[in-house]
């Protein structure tokens, strides 16, 4: 079962941050895609299965950024 889910994500600037939040979010167990939209601050995240949003919040932090919310 596929899943996906919607992360806000303050502090994204640039195309840089985009690029570090999608290696550190995509090395996470079971995430098979992720987007980000830079404009919006949107992280969406798709697994097989569901994904342990305390993992990807960690993945976040790793990469520099806040997760605020999820959607």
């Amino acid at each position: 079962m596929t899943t996906t889910s919607t992360y806000v994500v303050e502090g994204m600037t640039c195309g840089h941050c985009v690029s570090s939040v999608k290696e550190e979010v995509g090395e996470v167990e079971g995430v098979t895609s992720v987007e980000v939209d830079l404009a919006g601050g949107l992280l969406t995240v798709g697994g097989d299965g569901p994904v342990d949003p305390a993992k990807i919040t960690a993945a976040v932090e790793k990469a520099g950024y806040k997760v605020v919310s999820q959607g």
